[in-house]
């Protein structure tokens, strides 16, 4: 059994991100277990913290992400670039001021997003592969989903209905499924 993790980068109630991640799930082929973590109640990264402990919310997106095979960012763009509070969150996972291992290195991740604007989350997507590499991830290069115009992508209710969309996001789940089903076999 293949596991995925996605994690969301917005911690808006009606993200287009998080309705992404949500329409990725229930496309998982067959053997594929897709959960979702979150950035929620991860605070801001202060090493003086962390000397104090690791925050709650931080060891249990760092459990989730060492427990799957393979992570998927859906991540906003805010102006073109990484959103604050989800740099954040990988700086808390990745420090390994406490001795915890690196939940990153060798590990498989692919980097989805959509947005409001004509050219989806490229440059957000962009700006992470630095960060990516520098933390050894095994950055699935087959593809990377960035769907534009996202208000017209979703109903009221953060439903993926653009049929298009839905056919793509579903293909990239897919593809990054096979790449860490055949790396993990």
């Amino acid at each position: 059994m293949t596991k995925l993790i996605g994690i969301s980068g917005s911690l808006r109630k009606a993200s287009f991100n998080k309705s992404l991640l949500n329409a990725a799930i229930p496309l998982a082929p067959e053997g594929v277990t897709f959960t979702t973590g979150t950035i929620e109640g991860i605070p801001l990264y202060n090493a003086d913290v962390e000397r104090e402990g690791v925050p709650a919310a931080v060891q249990l997106l760092k459990d989730q992400i060492a427990a799957a095979d393979g992570v998927i960012l859906f991540t906003p763009e805010y102006n073109n670039s990484i959103p604050g509070v989800f740099k954040n969150a990988i700086d808390w996972v990745s420090s390994s001021m406490t001795g915890a291992p690196n939940v990153f290195a060798g590990r498989a991740f692919a980097l989805a997003g959509t947005s409001p604007s004509a050219f989806g989350t490229l440059l957000s997507q962009n700006a992470w592969l630095p960060v990516l590499r520098t933390l050894g991830t095994d950055l699935w290069s087959g593809k990377r989903l960035m769907l534009p115009k996202a208000g017209s992508l979703f109903d009221k209710d953060g439903n993926l209905v653009d049929e298009d969309a839905k056919a793509r996001l579903k293909a990239f789940v897919e593809g990054f499924a096979a790449y860490v089903a055949r790396k993990t076999a």
